[in-house]
């Protein structure tokens, strides 16, 4: 048995920012169940929204994320995002963040749906460079214990005097080639394991990304909220398997357009800022241009851009696309949607909070109320930033009054039954296959009925098998996978509207009189 004051899941910037606070106060073991760099973190190109310009304000950037919110971002939460961000921001430069500088000044980028140009950035790999100064500072202070290659499998709970509500006190844990999972007591438990796109056939997450924090949380008796709304990225780089890379909405900004395969712009057909429509817009234009024309992807045309500022503005683009035969100087982009960000997640508060007591969920793991229907471009790495802070301070007043317990683990893989390899990524396929074609950009009443009925088979399966089976990272993630692509379903099976990132063609309007709300599974 281990023990820490706070346990955290998750070393992408939430998890990474969060610890390197904590550790002030208190003993932090940091669990990865890959190598330290290795987050979606790492893949964020555009860079972070915050408000620098002379003709910004908080108040037009809360305007701009609540428009894209489609009416259901919490206000409160939105005001707290774009009046701290700016500091955030601030104290990743004192940690030694290189962000592209116009002279003196920040460069600052214009994305999709904002209205003023507030995309602070390291060139086109933003997330890549924070991630290393992160990395650096968590060396440099000596007092976090990273345990690289472990999977967290499920959190340990224990309730409170006279019988009270059950808290989190925990986490058991399965280090690299062990059968069985170890135990990691805690004062606290911090889930920032990011998101779920691995759930999807198509996605621009990294394959770390199984949603694992959610489905601990979900198991453990946690609120989970707004899981419909998964954000797809309108332009990953065709054909969009094995290592997909994304094009960052940025490209746009400076002025790329959105076109058929006979070369013919689209979408100003469908909204007034054209292929700088906010992503949801972007995204479905695109689907249904596809399902019209049969084309495989449509064109981004990125001739309007100077060649020196391609150059200057988006290096690792160009290398990447030039390194799969693309020539982005001399030719358009073949683009395709992908899964990109979870909106929904673990619901929690302004400081962090889930319902359980003990457990806090920051970054994309997280349900702040701050994306609402439909993330603004570049909030998300924003978020993780300040509500990590928040949660981080908060626990610094709170974690002393706060005893180490040792609490109930849920029942755990216990046999010594091998599962075949061969059998865990068929089901996994499987799931990202039904999870593309069923409960993708365009939904239906019948088609999420369909889904729900195999993954509901599936889950038990899963269950039944985990109880049998020797644990390995690929049967909990697995685990995970069927567990969290549920709770997508169920949610959008209560929301009979569309709305943002959720759109059923049997409902296609918005309903404000009945779903003007979260929605959350108990």
């Amino acid at each position: 048995m281990m023990q820490a004051d706070v346990v955290v899941v998750g070393s992408g910037i939430a998890g990474l920012s969060f610890a390197l606070k904590a550790a002030r106060y208190g003993t932090v073991a940091l669990i990865t169940k890959k190598s330290r760099p290795d987050s979606s973190t790492n893949y964020a190109q555009g860079g972070i929204a915050a408000v620098f310009a002379d003709d910004d304000s908080p108040a037009l950037h809360m305007e701009d994320t609540l428009v894209a919110g489609a009416g259901l971002c919490h206000p409160d939460a939105v005001d707290v995002l774009v009046r701290e961000g700016p500091e955030r921001v601030r104290e990743l430069i004192a940690l030694g963040v290189a962000f592209t500088r116009a002279g003196e000044d920040l460069s600052l980028g214009l994305e999709g749906g904002h209205s003023r140009r507030r995309i602070v950035r390291a060139d086109d790999l933003t997330g890549r460079e924070i991630e290393r100064a992160l990395l650096d500072a968590i060396a440099r202070s000596g007092s976090v214990e990273l345990l690289e290659y472990h999977i967290a499998v499920d959190l340990i709970t224990a309730r409170g005097p006279g019988h009270g509500q059950l808290s989190a006190c925990g986490a058991t844990v399965l280090p690299p080639d062990a059968t069985t999972p170890q135990t990691v007591r805690a004062r606290a438990v911090v889930l920032a394991s990011g998101g779920c796109g691995q759930v999807y056939q198509h996605t621009t997450n990294p394959p770390i990304a199984t949603g694992d924090g959610i489905a601990m949380a979900h198991r453990a008796g946690a609120r989970i909220a707004n899981m419909e709304f998964v954000q797809f990225h309108p332009t990953a780089l065709y054909p969009a398997t094995g290592r997909t890379f994304l094009i960052s909405e940025a490209v746009r900004g400076e002025g790329a357009v959105l076109k058929r395969l006979d070369g013919s712009p689209f979408m100003d057909a469908y909204h007034p800022l054209g292929s700088l429509a906010p992503r949801d817009i972007v995204a479905r234009a695109i689907d249904r241009e596809m399902k019209r024309s049969g084309d495989p992807y449509v064109l981004l045309d990125c001739s309007a851009i100077p060649e020196a500022e391609i150059r200057q503005r988006f290096p690792n683009i160009l290398r990447e696309t030039a390194d799969r035969g693309i020539d982005m100087l001399r030719e358009p982009l073949p683009v395709v949607p992908a899964a990109h960000y979870l909106c929904g997640g673990v619901l929690s508060d302004a400081l962090g909070r889930t319902t359980v007591p003990g457990l806090y969920a920051i970054g994309e793991t997280a349900c702040t109320g701050v994306h609402g229907a439909n993330r603004l471009a570049s909030n998300s790495l924003l978020e993780a930033l300040v509500f990590a802070h928040r949660a981080s301070a908060h626990l610094a007043r709170a974690l002393s009054a706060i005893p180490l317990r040792n609490g109930v683990e849920p029942p755990r893989s216990g046999g010594d039954r091998e599962v075949e390899g061969v059998l865990l990524v068929h089901d996994r396929e499987e799931i990202r296959s039904l999870m593309w074609d069923l409960v993708g950009i365009v939904r239906t009443d019948e088609r999420l009925m369909l889904a729900r009925g195999r993954l509901e088979e599936m889950a038990s399966q899963y269950e039944g098998l985990w109880h049998r089976a020797a644990p390995n990272a690929d049967l909990v993630e697995l685990r995970n996978l069927v567990q969290i692509a549920l709770l997508i379903v169920r949610c959008a099976q209560l929301r009979k509207e569309s709305r943002g990132l959720h759109y059923n063609l049997d409902h296609p309007h918005r309903d404000n009189e009945q779903f003007l709300r979260d929605t959350v599974l108990v």
